[in-house]
């Protein structure tokens, strides 16, 4: 019987940062070209190649569609050079297809670790959201509340006025209701044209962004990686699966999904130590873009360790002739 090998997240965690740092860079090259799948297949390349650098026996439990969809990092997909720990791998090669398309601010290569079988292997289904940051008391805003419960829920437990908080959403018709009902209080709200883990993100430094809360409905894979970024950041997040038929309930139900009405805390999407990272590929408001500059393409990448709540920003400078 072979002895389990450790969850080494220090040793690692520069290796994932590479990771994201390879798919950013490979991508680079597709913003403005109006190529959205040009541009993702060119950071899945480049993230696979780095992941089977890694000594690791990786699984991807949450990535791009299932194995029929190859050549995208599938869910299941298993990564590494097959030696060291056995880990979980969650990952967006290019969170921001249509903004690098367009060449629009905040897309990014994300990336999270984590020992194996300690993330939720959510479906790429829909999951209603309700995200906070951190120093709130446990649960003091629940999915089960209304639009307005929830911002005086927020401004009671900060001491301030409804129209003091800022709630950030993503811009779609779907939420056109919600973002009235939170004007309507009076507070503010932060729209977002795509990108929902670095809005969520945005929560956990409400002193540097403004952002108190985030809410609405987006992919469910991103509400894993959210909710891995706020375990390294601080922050409460909660997500409940939303499915439109029956083919995505047995999406669902095949991916170990029993109970279709459960609402997922951050610890319970994510349930060990956690290592995170992003990589900016357009400039934003967590990292800046990829620069080309005379000699050499530089990026910036953002390090989370949940074990020590950590993170560091990275500047890469990468030599080209």
């Amino acid at each position: 019987m072979t002895a389990q090998i450790d969850f080494n997240d220090r040793m690692l965690s520069l290796g994932l940062a590479r990771v994201s740092e390879a798919a950013a860079l490979a991508c680079a090259g597709w913003i403005g070209r109006g190529d959205e799948k040009a541009a993702d297949q060119a950071a899945v390349n480049a993230m696979r190649e780095q992941l089977n650098k890694l000594s690791i026996k990786g699984v991807v439990v949450i990535g791009e569609g299932e194995r029929d969809e190859a050549p995208m990092l599938f869910i299941g997909e298993e990564v590494g050079n097959g030696e060291g720990p056995g880990v979980d791998i969650a990952l967006d090669p290019l969170e921001g297809t249509t903004l690098t398309a367009k060449a629009m601010p905040n897309a990014l290569t994300v990336i999270a670790m984590a020992p194996r079988g300690t993330m939720l292997h959510a479906p790429d289904v829909y999951m209603d959201k309700l995200a906070v940051g951190p120093g709130f008391e446990a649960d003091v805003i629940s999915l089960d509340m209304s639009t307005r419960e929830r911002v005086e829920a927020i401004a009671h437990a900060k001491g301030c006025k409804p129209s003091e908080v800022t709630v950030c959403i993503l811009e779609r018709p779907r939420h056109q209701e919600m973002i009235n009902e939170v004007r309507e209080t009076g507070a503010a709200v932060f729209l977002i044209p795509d990108g929902d883990v670095q809005g969520i993100i945005h929560c956990a430094e409400a002193k540097m962004t403004g952002i108190d809360m985030y809410m609405g409905s987006g992919g469910a894979p991103e509400g894993v990686l959210a909710a891995a970024a706020l375990k390294c950041m601080g922050g409460q997040i909660w997500g409940r699966l939303l499915f439109r038929n029956d083919d995505e309930r047995g999406r669902a139900a095949k991916a170990g999904i029993t109970d279709f009405d459960r609402t997922y805390s951050r610890d319970e999407m994510v349930t060990d130590d956690v290592i995170f990272a992003a990589t900016g590929v357009t400039d934003g408001s967590l990292t800046a873009g990829v620069k080309r500059r005379q000699g050499y393409v530089e990026t910036e990448t953002v390090l989370m360790r949940s074990k020590t709540g950590s993170l560091r920003r990275m500047i890469y400078r990468n030599p080209i002739g």
